[in-house]
């Protein structure tokens, strides 16, 4: 198999960093459109002039726009169902964690929102379980706070995490702008997830320096870190990072559409990979950005120089950084092993 973009198709794939509303895909976005019409464009080429961004705050606004067509239950279970369908079917995942924020959709104080968080959990349940019945991919939570809206948005996501987990929530994020949202006053809500046994994984260092990552290690307790795109800008960091195994979750194409990074070509992948930091590849919020997974593994596979061999290596690397459970790792590092043997016996 000679085709790198073929092999990397075709390749099974963990993905940590992908976000639940953020992976709506144009049909997916337009059903919900269609179903409720006046924010968000339902025709394609419209959509795609929706899409373009002119800076990270332009993102948010954007991003909220979708996310307030998610207004009922069933919304909810059919774009989670369809996410699934489509990650599976199109990108070889057999493992997902899903970001979510429930805070959007549930608080009672939004026009036209409200439903319970018993109604959410419900949906999004129904369709996880009918996911992986139905095309083989797991799929686990993160809760994330978005921090643009304070710590109201924290006390209430704590409580949907705690008070209504499922056995799939596995972490506790935080998204959502850095700018002017310091992490230290989050401390005591990371301080609760982590004692109740979630996994702490908030975004940090994206459109802020390298202090904002050393705050979401030393305060929230960080086990990966969601972009640190400015980490390369700290040496120390990097040392630390590579020290402790606190994995990146790197998102090349996100990070040049909200303009954290300038282009492709000065994205610090490479600086990370040089420090021995470990490198997780993601599509964060792809059919925005414009990506999917397959192509941020072949620009990751680009920008680093990487083989098969070192692609497969992304892929484990993802598998062994994910909170799945020991029996899926071993599954799918098991199928990675044999999907590389294959590979090398067809181009023999």
């Amino acid at each position: 198999m000679t085709n790198l973009a073929d092999f990397i198709a075709r390749l099974p794939k963990a993905e940590l960093h992908v976000h639940h509303v953020g992976s709506a895909s144009p049909r997916i976005v337009s059903e919900l459109a269609e179903r409720h019409p006046g924010t968000v464009p339902s025709d394609p080429d419209e959509m795609r002039r929706f899409f373009e961004f002119r800076d990270f705050a332009h993102f948010i606004e954007v991003y909220l726009a979708v996310v307030g067509l998610i207004r009922t239950p069933e919304d909810v279970r059919y774009l989670t169902h369809e996410i699934g369908r489509e990650m599976a079917t199109g990108q070889g995942l057999r493992y997902a964690e899903l970001t979510c924020t429930p805070y959007t959709s549930v608080r009672p104080d939004a026009a036209d929102l409200g439903m319970p968080i018993e109604a959410y959990t419900e949906a999004i349940e129904d369709a996880r379980v009918s996911v992986e019945r139905d095309f083989g991919l797991v799929l686990r939570w993160i809760y994330d706070i978005p921090g643009e809206a304070g710590l109201p948005s924290a006390d209430a996501t704590l409580s949907y995490a705690l008070d209504h987990r499922t056995d799939a929530l596995v972490g506790f994020g935080l998204g959502g702008p850095e700018i002017g949202v310091p992490r230290p006053q989050f401390q005591p809500h990371f301080d609760a997830a982590r004692a109740a046994g979630l996994h702490s994984v908030p975004h940090a260092g994206e459109t802020t320096g390298p202090e904002t990552v050393w705050d979401a290690l030393r305060l929230l307790g960080a086990e990966r870190i969601g972009h640190g795109t400015s980490s390369a800008q700290d040496p120390a960091l990097l040392a630390h990072l590579a020290e402790t195994g606190v994995a990146l979750e790197v998102c090349p194409s996100s990070n040049v559409a909200t303009r954290a990074v300038t282009r492709l070509e000065e994205h610090p992948i490479r600086a990370f990979r040089d420090a021995g930091v470990t490198i997780t590849v993601n599509s964060d919020d792809p059919p925005m950005f414009n990506t999917t997974l397959c192509r941020e593994y072949e620009i990751a596979a680009d920008l680093l120089g990487l083989d098969e061999a070192g692609v497969a290596d992304l892929a484990r690397n993802a598998v062994r950084a994910s909170f799945a459970e020991d029996a899926v790792k071993d599954r799918i590092l098991g199928e990675i092993d044999e999907y590389v043997a294959s590979a090398a016996g067809s181009d023999r």
